[in-house]
């Protein structure tokens, strides 16, 4: 807009791209940008309320969704909130686990066995920012087996099928790059898991008899070709 020396007002066009119009994004772009971000927000909204009804105390909506909401949550999103700090270990525990394949002879081949345990802590000494892999995957997936399954190792529930197929594939796939190269698709997999009691700390040493170690042995599981 110019104001003229006889104060009248004339308005000028506006040439900036803004206004012409020519850079606005495509109709179809446009509602894609719209969907996707839609999607987005539904996705949010609905993680959070699944987490909130699945950390909240026991009510109508939770006991009537229970299926749906453990079927979101489990096993990626598993919750273990407590009000000050979550629960402190209290024994050390050690994962092993070995494969089976068959070679380029034919024959079977089975692993050493390999302390999955031992490589997670590797992973996290000396890391300022160490991953959440490395910290939890493997011991929150042994924590939630040792809550679905007795002591026959049979799975009794879906949520068990669920939890062993988890643990199984942890196992497959950390084990399965160590093998020779030849060796054809694993077939199946075993895991040892060794437990030992935390030590207590006294202000003093105090001699104590060696605590045997509690050493329990899973049975050997299938592992179906479309797994690997």
């Amino acid at each position: 807009m110019r104001v003229d020396s006889d104060t009248h007002v004339r308005e000028l066009p506006d040439e900036s791209p803004e206004f012409s119009g020519q850079h606005r994004l495509p109709v179809p772009l446009r509602a894609g940008l719209g969907i996707g971000i839609a999607l987005i927000v539904a996705t949010a909204l609905t993680h959070v309320a699944m987490v909130f009804l699945h950390v909240a105390p026991a009510n109508p909506i939770s006991q009537r969704f229970g299926r749906q909401i453990n079927a979101w949550i489990y096993p990626v999103f598993e919750q273990n909130w407590q009000l000050f700090a979550p629960d402190p270990e209290s024994v050390d525990r050690t994962v092993y686990a070995r494969v089976a394949s068959t070679g380029p002879d034919g024959t079977m081949h089975v692993t050493a066995w390999v302390d999955l345990t031992a490589a997670d802590t590797a992973a996290v000494e000396h890391d300022p920012f160490p991953s959440h892999t490395h910290q939890n995957m493997l011991r929150r997936a042994w924590s939630s087996y040792v809550d679905t399954h007795g002591s026959d190792d049979e799975p009794h529930s879906d949520r068990a099928v669920m939890t062993q197929r988890y643990l199984r594939n942890i196992a497959v796939q950390r084990v399965g790059a160590r093998r020779p190269v030849g060796d054809g698709p694993v077939q199946s997999v075993q895991l040892r898991v060794v437990t030992l009691p935390v030590a207590v700390q006294h202000a003093r040493p105090v001699v104590t008899a060696a605590t045997a170690a509690d050493t329990r042995l899973l049975p050997w599981w299938k592992v179906p070709s479309n797994d690997h």
